[in-house]
């Protein structure tokens, strides 16, 4: 959907990348090894959006560090639009509010860095129904023409394994505020 309107496939993939998670940031060499582009090009599409103010960058020793500016006003909206283009809004209106008494939902792994990789690690906490949670997620993965692989876990397994998933990315899509 984004290639459509945005015909840079660096620009496009920067956006997922840093949009998709704002907590996480990348270096010029780095993000172009990820994408498998010259840093020239990388370079050119980083320079840009931080012109715009979509980018702030900061130095960390020797290396200049860019991630999204969420104080920015097209923020929500630019994220919003990466969030429907890689599906994670629909998985949240169709698999998250559904379920019964959830807690909390969060994706780990390629999804939450902004990796495109065809399989998203959803965690969902909480009550839930895994029947239905697994005919709606056989649902969607065919219409995402994505892989989802689901782990169910309840408020104590989840305050005891809570210390395994701090050192990882993860991207927050549903918190119920009590």
């Amino acid at each position: 959907m984004l290639e459509s309107l945005i015909t840079s496939k660096t620009r496009v993939r920067l956006l997922l990348k840093l949009f998709l998670n704002p907590g996480s940031s990348g270096y010029l060499r780095e993000l172009a090894d990820e994408f498998g582009e010259s840093t020239n090009s990388v370079r050119v599409e980083l320079n840009r959006l931080a012109e715009a103010g979509l980018l702030e960058s900061s130095t960390e020793g020797r290396t200049k560090v860019y991630r999204a500016n969420s104080g920015h006003p097209l923020f929500p909206e630019i994220q919003g639009l990466v969030r429907k283009t890689m599906g994670i809004d629909r998985l949240v209106e169709s698999v998250v509010a559904k379920l019964g008494d959830v807690k909390l939902a969060f994706v780990t792994g390629d999804y939450a860095r902004g990796v495109n990789s065809g399989l998203i690690d959803l965690v969902l906490v909480g009550d839930i129904d895994r029947g239905y949670l697994q005919s709606l997620v056989s649902r969607l993965e065919g219409d995402l023409k994505v892989k989802i692989r689901w782990l169910v876990l309840n408020e104590a397994e989840f305050g005891t394994l809570r210390t395994n998933f701090e050192g990882q990315d993860a991207l927050v899509i549903w918190k119920r505020e009590d």
